[in-house]
């Protein structure tokens, strides 16, 4: 058996491999923190996104516009103030480092790119490293994530039917932890969460036209299934009033769903601090929200 997640050390989730890491989230009953912070940008004085996350709460990182064939984190190493000086700390070990500085579990959008999917506007091409292959599923194996996320950015062509592709691809090449669904339209020209890739794929969100009725049923049908749920604030709404968040997250928990995600569109970068604290308390109360902030990444 495993700790449940909202209680465990750092020495215990890096050592969870993504089976382990599944049932820990499923033990914490609804009160998982995810917050996705985008990597290409520097908070300031020096440090990462993801270190802002994990000190008001976070419990899980994700990794937002990360190329895994060249896996530049800005903040990562000291004196990291541009694109070119963080190109030359590049050593394979960006993900293994941050994994030390947060002592939290890393994981790494990656987009299921449909080059034949029908355009509600106009593309946004993104590297090869981006992209969900075979060769980026193995290349996040290699760096040491513990969860991937097939979905997509804004405007970058994802479709519902090629990420339920890609999560084949990516139980034959990776061993952590699998996130797959949208979180907005991705730029594409069909239902954001349908009945059809809910069954091929779970996962759910802050979405027009999704309401607490169709959670529950999607809820259901992925607990049946032996899957977790998690809901995504995703449309640019992270950076709305704590008193938004806090609704959010209280209906999200009450409807079942396991990881509650915020995310980083806010100001560009991650979430505002104060709501990624005002979620974290939420859902879980100021015992366990405290706890998490303060807990030592060195147990």
């Amino acid at each position: 058996m495993v700790k449940r997640l909202i209680s465990a050390n750092t020495s215990d989730m890096l050592a969870m491999n993504g089976a382990e890491l599944k049932q820990s989230i499923k033990a914490s009953e609804g009160r998982v923190v995810l917050s996705e912070n985008v990597v290409m940008h520097e908070p300031g004085d020096g440090i990462t996104t993801s270190e802002i996350a994990a000190a008001f709460g976070a419990d899980l990182i994700l990794l937002n516009g990360l190329d895994v064939l060249n896996p530049i984190i800005l903040g990562l190493y000291p004196g990291e103030e541009t694109l070119l000086t963080a190109k030359a700390h590049h050593d394979g070990e960006s993900i293994h480092r941050l994994q030390k500085l947060v002592g939290r579990p890393i994981g790494v959008n990656l987009e299921p790119v449909d080059p034949h999917a029908k355009m509600a506007e106009d593309r946004l091409v993104i590297s090869e490293g981006r992209m969900a292959s075979e060769k980026t599923l193995q290349e996040a194996e290699k760096l040491g994530f513990n969860f991937v996320v097939l979905t997509g950015n804004p405007g970058t062509g994802v479709t519902n039917a090629q990420i339920a592709n890609n999560i084949k691809v990516a139980k034959k090449n990776f061993t952590g932890l699998i996130i797959a669904g949208k979180m907005h339209g991705a730029g594409v020209d069909e239902p954001v969460v349908s009945p059809e890739s809910v069954k091929a794929f779970l996962e759910v969100g802050t979405v027009p036209e999704f309401d607490d009725s169709e959670m529950k049923e999607v809820v259901k049908l992925a607990h049946a299934k032996g899957a977790l749920v998690m809901s995504t604030i995703g449309t640019s709404q992270e950076g709305s009033g704590s008193s938004y968040i806090e609704n959010i997250a209280v209906r999200n928990k009450i409807d079942g769903v396991d990881i509650q995600h915020i995310g980083d569109a806010a100001w560009g970068i991650q979430s505002p601090f104060e709501n990624i604290f005002a979620l974290s308390k939420a859902i879980r109360g100021e015992r366990h929200a405290i706890s998490r902030m303060s807990r030592s990444i060195n147990r």
